[in-house]
């Protein structure tokens, strides 16, 4: 990294046609004007990760709450999320901090066993939980900020692992369905943005073939080329004392994946049929991609980066837009992977109002013609990731393992999509770097991100050629708001532009360099009058749903 006229060079030297431009973007050319008055600035953050309150009034226990409680060891720092950063007691306050630095949305998710502490409408709701959602969602419009929901991410009600297999049983599409439903109807006159599932590729990789996430099914890797795939996939780090359950990661991903766009595709034909006309709101999935380079110019790389692309975002962004997998998948899985029926496939095609998009990395991909023994997600992709090309690292690295700093590769994905999917209407529902959490380093020593400042500046520029160039990009959420519960790697790495004290017990919010430059980027241009609208929240209410 190269520090220099105010500006951190944070991408490859090699400034090649297939590796893309280095950095060219500093504070002063990028501007909140840049976009449009109606482009969404927000910050994103998810249920498990930042409330606590894992216990509180009548909730239920969720996937993660006895994962990390029944088997610590999981976890990179043996954690758990039960406190968390106390978001569900403080959550006025962390409203008043969001309005400070002048985000216009927040992108939140709904814990499934905090609405249904027995999974399922017949079991009861807990009142309480639909309270809290009400609370902050009345908070959120007072304060003038959009809320975006997002039903499911990765918390399934314990309870409906023991009883049939959660997403591994078709069974939990109904139950989903009706944890969608109550939703809309608790929260779908003031909630106006509806995403059904985050990031599926991760429950279903993470959980069901490595199994670093609950219910922690899958194989460990034997070999050194399986750890290294492990641990350059998007949030995953291998960990030689997880202690996978037997599995089958050469099935079971696709099942669960199968079931998870089949809950998407009833929950949409549900608001659209009952809610959408009458609350007026857009419903969309979010996914995640890790960009697949194409390490050299050879027609096999080539095919192995479009490859690497479909088994991630193909895999779940595909259907939704066609009504069928990638050609890819058909022909590399064959019969282990599930098809839809006739009805099936006309309610999952064009199931989407707008498409989310998690971006955070890259990778370098080449073909890999090894003959496996034994089948496995990993080894039908056929491919195999690097990080470097010639010896240079695709971009700097951040404090993930997984985590390289590539801003031209969102810029790539966004015209590969608008390409690919039929111009959709995309949000970047996630993006952010992180540091390793460094406990030696005072707290102002820890508010100093200079690199995140960049981070955010470089892939702002990226997404702004893409725009350009006539990518439909309505909204960009930073992840994360706040440091919090990172999933396997716990406390261990900081995402925040808020620092977190862990240990003072206060859960003290801290403003990092990072929230101080963007509460001055998202300032020059102010396009609600936040204290006027504040006070009338009735009339915010109102505006939102006609306008």
């Amino acid at each position: 990294m190269d520090v220099q006229s105010n500006f951190l060079m944070i991408t490859s030297t090699d400034e090649s046609p297939i590796n893309g431009q280095t950095g060219s973007y500093t504070q002063t050319k990028i501007k909140r004007s840049d976009f449009p008055d109606d482009f969404a600035f927000g910050a994103a953050t998810s249920a498990y990760q930042i409330e606590g309150g894992w216990n509180a009034g009548t909730k239920g226990i969720s996937n993660w709450d006895a994962f990390t409680q029944k088997q610590p060891g999981g976890i990179s720092d043996s954690s758990n999320g039960c406190v968390a950063i106390d978001h569900y007691n403080m959550f006025r306050e962390d409203v008043v901090l969001m309005k400070k630095l002048g985000l216009n949305s927040y992108r939140f998710s709904i814990a499934w066993s905090r609405i249904f502490p027995g999974g399922r409408l017949s079991t009861g709701l807990c009142k309480e939980g639909i309270q809290f959602y009400n609370n902050l969602i009345d908070a959120l419009l007072a304060a003038g900020i959009e809320p975006y929901a997002t039903i499911f991410h990765w918390d399934v009600p314990q309870c409906l692992e023991e009883e049939y297999g959660g997403f591994l049983c078709d069974k939990i599409v109904k139950d989903f369905c009706e944890f969608a439903e109550i939703c809309f109807w608790e929260f779908g006159d003031r909630v106006k943005y509806w995403i059904t599932l985050n990031e599926p590729w991760s429950f279903s990789v993470s959980g069901y073939v490595i199994g670093t996430f609950p219910p922690n099914r899958g194989k460990a890797p034997t070999t050194t080329g399986e750890a290294k795939r492990h641990s350059s996939l998007h949030r995953c780090s291998f960990r030689s004392q997880i202690a996978c359950k037997n599995g089958d990661p050469g099935k079971e991903p696709y099942i669960v994946a199968h079931h998870l766009l089949l809950s998407h595709a009833y929950a949409v034909d549900i608001y659209r049929r009952k809610y959408q006309e009458s609350q007026g709101g857009k419903i969309g999935m979010t996914n995640c991609i890790q960009w697949y380079e194409p390490l050299t110019d050879s027609q096999e790389d080539q095919d192995a980066a479009t490859r690497g692309n479909d088994f991630m975002l193909g895999w779940f962004v595909e259907p939704i837009v066609t009504g069928d997998y990638p050609e890819s998948m058909i022909k590399n899985v064959g019969d282990r992977l599930p098809k839809f029926t006739e009805k099936e496939e006309k309610l999952v095609k064009g199931s989407y109002d707008f498409l989310g998009i998690n971006y955070y990395t890259a990778t370098y991909a080449s073909n890999d013609s090894t003959k496996p023994t034994t089948h496995s997600y990993l080894t039908d992709l056929h491919v195999s990731p690097s990080t470097e090309r010639n010896k240079v690292p695709i971009g700097a690295k951040a404090g993930s393992d997984w985590l390289y700093i590539v801003p031209w590769g969102i810029q790539k994905l966004m015209l590969d999509m608008k390409k690919r999917y039929n111009d959709p209407v995309i949000y970047i529902t996630e993006n952010g770097v992180d540091e390793v959490n460094d406990k030696s380093q005072t707290s102002t020593q820890a508010l100093s991100d200079e690199i995140r400042i960049h981070y955010h500046q470089e892939h702002l520029y990226n997404l702004k050629q893409a725009m350009n160039q006539g990518v439909k990009v309505k909204g960009y959420f930073i992840w994360s708001l706040f440091d919090n519960f990172e999933w396997a790697a716990g406390y261990s790495v900081r995402f925040g532009i808020f620092y977190i004290n862990f240990a003072d017990g206060q859960f003290t919010r801290l403003p990092k360099d990072s929230a101080v430059w963007w509460r001055n980027f998202l300032s020059k241009t102010a396009v609600i009058p936040l204290e006027k609208e504040a006070q009338k929240p009735e009339e915010r209410r109102k505006r939102l749903k006609s306008g």
